[in-house]
């Protein structure tokens, strides 16, 4: 049942929006109709009022990766993975002309890649955008091991325009080291919250190892952007932007509003004495490493990307039917990551339906470096083929540009790293972490990052 938090009567609008509670709606008391913000839906209501704005009845259930008996088990068998072999060329327009110079791919072919994406896949931005204002809390000295370093602790406080929603303000952790001369390169990382009982990095840390290298890194945790739940949509800068009204069709998801508050973050980064603006990386893992590559695509001011074990929504290609699949982003648990049009694509379409596929996004982000990375030992689940796969068909966008891409379609051992071209590719021999690759990507990126702009 949906729950108002006024008792001022049901919102009559979502009702007919296909909740599926038409006869609740009917016994309901007649009492004045309250405003769309004052009803709360669960990640389950939610999803349900998609599907019934899309006439959807049912989606097909998602893999299971946990019984291989069942009859929806994950499939990890490379002859039974590409039902939908076929990938749309990012380099054919939509009227089926080839985009043969860069000046082509730049004012036609890219943006209606980008549309493509923005209304089936990770949706839209709100015109206007949300304002943030950064403020600097406090700035400390401190030592990162024997490494003086100076911390700036800044909030980024999104404007709320009036709406009656619980503000929004993104905690950011910048770290310089102390004795720079000058702006120095910066690692912005999406963050997974401290796990109780989780071991400590092995030394050097990560953020040692870039320290090491003269740069600075910021932290960020995409939840204090975002809610990672359905149950949030009406909450974070989601529900900030839209006066805590339920998503349109075309809205956009928390992968887009994660990526949306990266950018934020380089807006402050721009400003920034100690920061070199124009050689901030993105580097996020899993979930976080699906919001680093969308950031990446849509944000052309990132110099450079880290895409960690990113699997279905981020660099795996869709149409893949190994691991983790479409219709288990599509389910009520992930479903809020996407535009509620992605949806379709688990019933009554298919994977193979797209517009467009996890190469493309890849492509956005070209001329500018890209390392995809995995580990070797994550069950299959995030499809390392299938992200090495994308990465490859996203050359000759690359090649069109000026830059090399993996130089291969033939995916390598694991442990032997692709690292020569403007597209990296790399599976360690750990499981779901960045934490073997951090040494290989920081290599990696030394050529990008300490050399003139686009140019390793």
């Amino acid at each position: 049942m949906v729950q108002a938090r006024r008792a001022r009567g049901w919102w009559p609008v979502l009702a007919a929006g296909g909740l599926g509670l038409a006869a609740l709606a009917q016994a309901a008391p007649q009492a004045p109709a309250s405003d769309p913000a004052d009803v709360f839906l669960s990640a389950r209501e939610d999803h349900r009022r998609l599907m019934d704005l899309l006439h959807i009845e049912e989606l097909r259930p998602g893999a299971d990766g946990r019984n291989a008996q069942a009859p929806n088990a994950a499939n990890y068998d490379e002859a039974r993975a590409n039902p939908f072999p076929v990938l749309p060329d990012p380099l054919v327009l939509r009227n089926g002309q080839k985009v043969g110079t860069a000046a082509v791919w730049w004012k036609q072919r890219r943006p209606e890649i980008v549309e493509d994406f923005d209304r089936e896949v990770y949706g839209r931005v709100p015109r206007p955008e949300p304002k943030v204002t950064w403020r600097v809390e406090a700035t400390l000295r401190e030592a990162d091991g024997l490494i003086p370093v100076l911390t700036r602790r800044l909030v980024g406080h999104v404007e709320d325009g009036g709406a009656r929603v619980m503000p929004v303000d993104i905690p950011v952790r910048l770290t310089l080291p102390a004795q720079a001369q000058g702006r120095v390169p910066v690692i912005l990382h999406f963050a997974f919250p401290p796990f109780p009982g989780a071991p400590p990095e092995p030394a050097p840390t990560w953020r040692a190892q870039v320290l090491g290298k003269g740069w600075g890194y910021a932290e960020v945790m995409p939840t204090d952007i975002q809610p990672d739940s359905g149950d949030g949509l009406q909450k974070g800068v989601i529900g900030l932007a839209n006066g805590a009204r339920p998503r349109g069709l075309e809205d956009w998801g928390a992968l887009r509003a994660w990526a949306w508050g990266a950018s934020r973050i380089l807006d402050y980064l721009e400003t920034d004495p100690g920061v070199d603006a124009k050689r901030v990386a993105v580097a996020g893992l899993s979930r976080y490493g699906k919001a680093a590559l969308v950031a990446m695509a849509y944000d052309q001011r990132f110099a450079l990307g880290l895409i960690g074990s990113s699997g279905e929504g981020g660099a795996k290609l869709h149409r893949r039917r190994f691991g983790e699949l479409v219709e288990n982003v599509a389910g009520a648990g992930e479903y809020h990551w996407m535009a509620g049009n992605f949806l379709k694509y688990a019933g009554p379409l298919t994977a193979g339906d797209l517009p467009v596929d996890a190469h493309e996004l890849i492509a956005l982000c070209a001329p500018r470096p890209v390392f995809v990375s995995c580990g070797a030992n994550e069950g299959g689940w995030v499809d390392a083929r299938g992200m090495f796969l994308a990465a490859a068909a996203a050359g000759p966008v690359y090649r069109l540009l000026g830059q090399r891409d993996l130089g291969t379609s033939e995916m390598p051992p694991v442990g032997a790293g692709l690292l020569e071209g403007a597209l990296a590719w790399r599976q360690h021999e750990g499981g779901h972490t960045l934490g073997p690759n951090w040494p290989f990507f920081l290599g990696y990126a030394e050529r990008w990052l300490t050399a003139p702009a686009g140019k390793p």
